[in-house]
């Protein structure tokens, strides 16, 4: 608590200086509008933001349900909130990661952040992504969206909103389903498997486990994915300064394809629920109090059921794991003479539990997975924006307390407290140009996977006396606006102390911490050449070390660190809201990687895709796009051992990513 006093004596100095007005400082974040709009190929919002956020790199997983990276920083490293509500994906193997249990039709913006910037959220270590779906309005209108594209790709989906003084209601549903992608070579999802298999030597240790991976042959050519959500809203007005806000969304996936490892999803279902109450303008100085109660739960079951392993269904084998998050969150907003000071309290609590089964039975004679882990957490957060002349100034704080336990009579309990504090400063050098500057750290605990978990074998992976992880950052950057462009450039620098890294050369307790740096930078920048046509650029570099190698290695190198990648685009408008767009992404090869912790070099790689968006009227409009134009064959993620993936030998089986794609949506509004 030492820590939090000289934060809040600035603070509490800095209310009572010179009044000015606000902007906002964009050192921490990045906001993504239109997602909905611009994300036709499929619902998967991990590839959404991965074209459109430098700082996010994707790790393909499957046709869907893919998961991002920010800065290289994944899993716990992150965070995800769904209108306030925090999710978390039941696989430990991240076949559901929390981006996957949102559609990105339903959403209305992403603000990612970047960085240790973000004290009202339980975790947000090294970043972390707000998402805001869409808001229920008075007046009725809706939408109805359908989607064709290659390998039996459809879609339709509605939305109906409406109301009057009192009550506004939103409801949107959406069902589609996609094939086994081809890639670049011209292979599907079980062909490559199949192809990786031929790979093997049958003098391999992992020959049969491989050749087990394998799709039976009736399942060679089944649908990829099939998913459906449904999302309700209401807002009711109860007084004029008072509002009551309820949400649900529900997500259900079947017969998801994962084709490097060596189990698929049988099915994904999550709920999100909401509840939150919000008054307004209590006072001149009290402007605003907020309480939110949500609930999510996901439940994941994968099994080798599709295999060749299972041709005899008596050796069918499935591990099934559930997870549900509960939170609730107060926040005060005030403003003291034109400074806004926000106040908040914050509790959560996590359920993680997970069995394996064998032909629909539990085995008596393996260990659960993961043993009723429960985390509890309990935060108190505070910031501050405030304004000298031309320097905009935020300061953050946030105190944690949580408690980790597992139901296992043999696996300790933990507890860990935290301070997470920042400080954000920009200096606006004019009305178009400003110079910005972050200073922070964050932590977060490890999770009950970390801890806890048992292979089916009875090996404890896990590893229960992990430290929490401390990320000390800072982030330098300019930005300019004006009629002719706008441009941005961002660099940081992250210290990990306790980082939590899987060492493969460990018999047991895989999980170790490890101390690490990352650093890198992001440009991003649009270019109004006309009227009509506009150029689009970004690219991202970072680059990351641990600070010694692990015991047994020699490979320095921090998994995870995709390389310099960047995406050029031209946008012509043609007609009114009629755009035309040519964009092309690159990537260097992947030279600098973990050898000793299954990392490959990966070549470098370009592709081009293009898109017309036609608005035929004010109430419909269609698009027609191809990616991928070339047909390309390349891989984008890597084969990091925390994953774990189809292995023989030396090689971890890559999974490619499409090949030519064509697609086209119709969109009408009413």
């Amino acid at each position: 608590m030492k820590k939090i006093i000289p934060l809040s004596l600035i603070a509490a100095a800095s209310i009572y200086a010179a009044e000015v007005n606000l902007a906002p400082i964009s050192v921490e974040s990045t906001v993504v509008t239109q997602v909905s709009q611009n994300a036709k190929t499929s619902a998967d919002l991990a590839q959404a933001l991965s074209e459109s956020v430098p700082s996010i790199d994707m790790s393909r997983r499957s046709g869907i349900a893919n998961d991002i990276f920010i800065r290289g920083q994944k899993r716990d490293n992150i965070s995800i909130e769904v209108d306030g509500t925090k999710i978390c994906g039941a696989c430990p193997n991240r076949m559901d990661p929390p981006v996957s249990h949102i559609l990105a039709s339903q959403i209305d913006q992403v603000e990612v952040i970047e960085g240790p910037y973000d004290v009202e959220t339980f975790g947000t270590m090294s970043g972390g992504v707000k998402i805001t779906t869409k808001k229920p309005t008075k007046d009725a209108h809706g939408e109805v969206n359908f989607g064709y594209g290659s390998w039996n790709y459809s879609k339709v989906g509605a939305t109906a909103s409406g109301g009057n003084d009192i009550v506004r209601v939103l409801v949107s549903g959406s069902s589609e389903t996609g094939g086994q992608y081809v890639d670049g070579n011209g292979n599907t999802l079980s062909e490559q498997v199949k192809n990786y298999a031929a790979s093997v030597p049958m003098t391999d240790p992992n020959y049969a486990k491989v050749q087990g991976s394998k799709y039976q042959t009736k399942y060679e050519d089944m649908l990829a994915y099939k998913k459906k959500s449904l999302m309700a809203k209401a807002f009711v007005t109860v007084t004029d300064n008072q509002e009551l806000q309820l949400g649900v969304t529900n997500n259900r996936s079947d017969n998801v394809l994962y084709p490097n490892s060596a189990m698929d999803a049988m099915y994904d279902y999550s709920n999100l629920y909401s509840i939150a109450y919000d008054i307004k303008d209590i006072s001149k100085i009290y402007k605003d109090i907020n309480l939110q109660y949500y609930y999510s739960d996901v439940d994941h079951p994968m099994s080798t059921a599709y295999r060749m392993a299972a041709a005899n269904p008596a050796m069918e084998m499935t591990s099934q794991l559930k997870t549900t998050m509960q939170g609730l969150k107060l926040k005060n907003s005030f403003d003291i003479d034109d400074n806004k000071l926000l106040i908040g309290v914050d509790g959560s609590k996590r359920t993680w539990d997970g069995s394996y089964y064998k032909n629909g039975t539990l085995l008596a004679a393996s260990p659960v997975s993961i043993d009723n882990a429960l985390t509890k957490n309990a935060a108190l957060f505070a910031k501050l924006d405030k304004s000298f002349g031309n320097i905009d100034l935020t300061l953050g704080g946030r105190y944690d307390s949580t408690n980790i336990q597992s139901d296992k009579a043999t696996q300790q309990d933990n507890d860990y407290k935290g301070v997470n504090a920042n400080i954000l400063t920009a200096y606006n050098l004019d009305k178009q140009n400003k110079i910005f500057l972050g200073a922070g750290q964050a932590s977060r605990v490890p999770d009950a996977r970390e801890l806890y978990f048992m292979s089916s074998a009875n090996k404890e992976v896990g590893t229960p006396n992990l430290d929490q992880t401390t990320n000390k950052e800072v982030d330098l950057g300019y930005e300019s606006k004006n009629s002719l462009m706008k441009f941005k450039v961002k660099t940081f620098y992250s210290s990990l102390k306790d980082y939590i890294y899987y060492n493969k050369n460990l018999a047991t307790n895989n999980f170790t911490n490890i101390d690490a740096t990352i650093y890198g930078a992001e440009l991003s920048s649009s270019i109004y050449a006309t009227d009509a046509l506009t150029f689009d650029g970004s690219v991202s570099y970072k680059r990351g070390q641990k600070d010694k190698s692990l015991p047994g290695q020699t490979d320095k190198d921090l998994a995870d660190m995709a390389p310099l990648r960047g995406r050029l685009a031209a946008n012509y408008e043609y007609a009114n809201n009629s755009i035309a767009t040519i964009e092309t992404q690159l990537s260097d090869k992947w030279s600098s990687y973990d050898l000793n912790s299954g990392e490959q070099e990966l070549h470098a790689w370009g592709i081009i895709n293009m898109k017309v968006k036609h608005a035929v009227s004010k109430s419909f409009d269609f698009t027609l796009g191809v990616n991928n134009l070339l047909d390309e064959a390349y891989s984008r993620s890597n084969t990091y051992v925390d994953l774990t993936l189809l292995s023989a030998g030396a090689n971890t089986m890559l999974l490619n990513e499409p090949g030519r794609y064509v697609y086209t949506n119709l969109d009408f509004k009413f």
